[in-house]
């Protein structure tokens, strides 16, 4: 057999072998779960911030998403899950380095109690697929 033919064989063999493996993940079931949702703080959409989910479990992973204009999706090992959202607020600027011309960061404080994040008393049962889950928090205590 020529050296063409065997390197145009193997390119088909590894076609055929990658179009496989996309085939065979593409009807392999669910192992996480898609949750989406609504954040809103004192009644408004939080305008950006974060949320964490932690299985109670211990074993499985921990997952987490960007809120955007009140909303999020994340995808999640299913069962229990313990959820910290938190989101940040401005309130200063601080200069990187003593100089007259030097960057700044923001300083930023956390908005929500530690209810909803370091002592968090959100939970969440997570199924395979879709979950729908919004969260009403409030400032005030």
């Amino acid at each position: 057999m020529s050296r063409a033919i065997r390197i145009q064989s193997s390119a088909i063999g590894r076609t055929v072998a990658l179009i496989a493996v996309f085939l065979i993940a593409g009807c392999a079931k669910p192992t996480m779960g898609v949750v989406t949702g609504a954040v809103t703080v004192d009644g408004e959409p939080a305008k950006s911030g974060s949320i964490a989910f932690f299985p109670v479990n211990g074993k499985s992973p921990t997952a987490g998403a960007e809120i955007v204009d009140g909303e999020y999706t994340a995808q999640v090992s299913p069962g229990a899950s313990k959820v910290e959202i938190r989101i940040p607020k401005v309130v200063g600027q601080k200069k990187l380095y003593d100089t007259p011309d030097s960057p700044t960061q923001p300083i930023v404080e956390e908005v929500l109690p530690a209810k909803y994040n370091d002592a968090t008393e959100l939970t969440i049962e997570v199924q395979l697929g879709d979950n729908q889950h919004d969260f009403q928090l409030e400032t005030k205590q």
